[in-house]
């Protein structure tokens, strides 16, 4: 340990402004506390950021073209900042930190954290065939490897083999209180006679936004001013808009782009739609949850079906196919009231004071193996 009273922590991460995984590493630097850590975050593939984060965070923009690419400029930085513990937040960057990890200062600890189910990643993520072996041979370097639910650490352990004792499950933190008081500043009206669906995410094939867009021509059968909003940008955006405009979508889909604060969007929304084929916990979903919107979803993961059963407010499909989340779409429409919002306790587990406080004692507890 150092001498440093309070112990330093680098935050990686390719950069701000994406996904969920993004957004956590923002709350992560905004929300751990300055009087118990020295917080650096690490942007690999920034110049710089334009996000609010407190004085206390130091931030190092490392702008290097691409995550692999940016070894000796990581290597660099954690020599000058000589961190006693890492914490690293997206799957290819953690395969980066692993493989260097042997060339950290001596004592340092390594957490990484998986974004996402590796079964998705591997079927959906046009990465390369050796990239199951990387996870295998790497993961098992990292002294924790943190998971979002249950079933996706039983993955990693039974597909991967990562020791369970380096498998830990945290709740993703969700800054429930900016969310209501956000919307409850800005309730808006719902616009038009809708109903008025939102879906947030990246524009990627697990995603599956293309399912959603099927779906929808469905729904316009029975309710023709039905509109969908999708927020969000990515590889996909161009194959997607072709696809709107050849079901005659065009009047009722609309691409966003990236929105920094989705939940300024909930107001209008009659409804959430999560389409993925596959998922870890997305923060999106815990954010309308935490919004009270009526949630439609697919059954992406064990851990997110798990949570979504049963639940008021929440209609889960049958399966993960275009048929099968039209009907649930059509379900929740003819059920829900206009302007009808639900309670979603399920996501006060998800409080970022709550979950603040378990990556803290995780945090702490890695710390106190390398004394």
């Amino acid at each position: 340990m150092s001498a440093n009273p309070r112990p330093k922590i680098l935050l990686l991460i390719p950069h701000l402004g994406g996904g969920g995984a993004e957004r956590v590493t923002a709350l992560l630097a905004r929300a751990l506390p300055a009087k118990k850590y020295e917080l650096h975050l690490g942007l690999i593939t920034q110049s710089a950021t334009s996000e609010a984060l407190p004085a206390s965070v130091r931030v190092h923009a490392l702008g290097a073209r691409r995550v692999r690419a940016s070894a000796f400029r990581l290597l660099r930085l954690i020599w000058r900042v000589k961190p006693e513990l890492i914490l690293s937040g997206m799957a290819h960057l953690n395969f980066l930190v692993l493989l260097l990890r042997p060339l950290f200062p001596h004592g340092t600890r390594v957490l990484v954290r998986q974004n996402g189910t590796v079964s998705a990643t591997l079927a959906f993520g046009k990465v390369p065939a050796y990239t199951r072996l990387l996870y295998r041979l790497l993961y098992r370097r990292a002294d924790r490897v943190i998971c979002q639910t249950l079933s996706m650490a039983d993955e990693l352990a039974r597909e991967l083999g990562v020791p369970k004792n380096r498998l830990v499950v945290l709740p993703n933190p969700v800054d429930v209180e900016e969310i209501r008081t956000s919307i409850s500043l800005n309730p808006g009206l719902q616009t038009g006679h809708g109903p008025h669906l939102l879906a947030v995410g990246r524009l990627a094939p697990e995603k599956g936004f293309d399912l959603l867009l099927g779906a929808m021509v469905s729904v316009r059968i029975e309710f023709p001013e039905a509109s969908l909003q999708i927020a969000g940008e990515g590889t996909e955006e161009t194959a997607l808009k072709a696809l709107s405009h050849a079901l005659g979508l065009d009047a009722t889909v609309h691409f966003a782009g990236y929105i920094d604060r989705p939940w300024t969007l909930f107001p209008t929304a009659t409804l959430f739609v999560l389409s993925s084929r596959h998922e870890g916990l997305p923060n999106a979903l815990l954010e309308a949850a935490a919004g009270g919107l009526p949630i439609v979803a697919l059954p992406a993961s064990g851990g997110l079906a798990e949570l979504l059963r049963g639940q008021s407010g929440v209609w889960l499909a049958s399966s993960i196919s275009k048929d099968a989340l039209a009907d649930s779409l059509l379900t929740a429409l003819r059920a829900l009231r206009p302007g009808e919002r639900f309670a979603h306790s399920f996501v006060e587990a998800f409080r970022i004071d709550r979950a603040i406080q378990d990556y803290e004692r995780l945090i702490d507890q890695t710390l106190a193996e390398n004394q």
